[in-house]
């Protein structure tokens, strides 16, 4: 499915230049895809913002900001979210006053995002190979099943995504469990 998006390829090959060693675009993008395919969709989601993440100790935090701007100039179109996961913590202290310990890699970062089925990122190897994270496995996302992840979000948050992303309008085939 991915390497059938011509959008997503070409996102891919953006990301890849930057020469980050651990990264994917994850979450939205993914599961949209899958859902949309899934479901027999013709044309596929707007897709909202386009999640990358990637882990590296030694970047600070105005590094994010600098490969989105790379990004936006290499390609304008697309709403980027670049997040380092070596960072997460010191940003839900200060921004929630959610103490948490620094997560140790970019497979543990992607693993406690809100939704099993939304813990799904790709990234292009140089050999334009496809990899893939999922920490908690495919099962959910080609299931078309919507859990909450209690590793981070509280049942509110993922009540108040759930309904905000309008998972069961755009995907009527899904089960969604309301946690």
């Amino acid at each position: 499915m991915v390497a059938a998006s011509d959008e997503l390829m070409a996102a891919l090959r953006a990301v890849r230049s930057l020469g980050l060693r651990s990264w994917c675009i994850g979450a939205g993008a993914i599961r949209s895809l899958v859902w949309d395919t899934l479901h027999g969709f013709d044309r596929r989601s707007v897709v909202e913002d386009l999640d990358v993440v990637y882990f590296d100790t030694e970047a600070g935090p105005e590094h994010d900001a600098e490969l989105e701007s790379r990004l936006r100039s290499a390609m304008p179109g697309l709403q980027w979210e670049v997040t380092n996961q070596a960072g997460v913590h010191r940003w839900l202290a200060a921004a929630l006053g959610q103490v948490v310990p620094p997560l140790a890699s970019l497979e543990e970062g992607v693993a406690t995002w809100p939704e099993f089925a939304t813990c799904v990122g790709v990234w292009l190897n140089e050999d334009e190979s496809l990899g893939v994270v999922a920490p908690h496995g495919l099962d959910d996302l080609f299931a078309l099943r919507v859990r909450h992840n209690p590793l981070r979000a509280s049942v509110a948050t993922y009540r108040q995504r759930v309904a905000a992303k309008r998972f069961g309008e755009r995907w009527p085939r899904l089960s969604i469990e309301m946690g």
